[in-house]
């Protein structure tokens, strides 16, 4: 479960780092910046798709979608000095309390191999 878990963290910062050349390309206009996005974005589904097959797919998107909407939130403010009022900043924090109800409540079945020994 822990390599599951690894991956979708490494889905979670392929997913910030591509989002987040979205700004730089439109500052920039360099079409390298599109396949370096494109790129990131594919190794976060990827990455995505292997954290799924331990972790429940429902799970595992709202983990990977809401985190890298908050990282990308804060790498918004720190790196390109977005500005964000009261109802964003409590509607961030409520996103990231419910990412981390919905984290702690996922059983874990034991697996076959676990029974067997047993």
């Amino acid at each position: 479960m822990w390599l599951a878990r690894i991956f979708l963290l490494l889905a979670i910062a392929a997913e910030v780092a591509g989002t987040s050349t979205m700004s730089l390309i439109s500052s920039e206009g360099s079409h390298w910046g599109y396949w370096v996005m494109y790129g990131l974005i594919c190794i976060s589904y990827f990455f995505l798709s292997l954290a799924a097959k331990k972790i429940a797919i429902g799970v595992a998107y709202a983990v990977w979608e809401g985190l890298g909407i908050a990282l990308i939130t804060l790498v918004s403010v720190f790196v390109f000095d977005a500005q964000l009022n009261t109802q964003q900043l409590i509607g961030l924090a409520m996103a990231t309390i419910g990412i981390v109800l919905v984290t702690l409540g996922e059983e874990h079945k034991p697996s076959l191999v676990s029974k067997a020994s047993v």
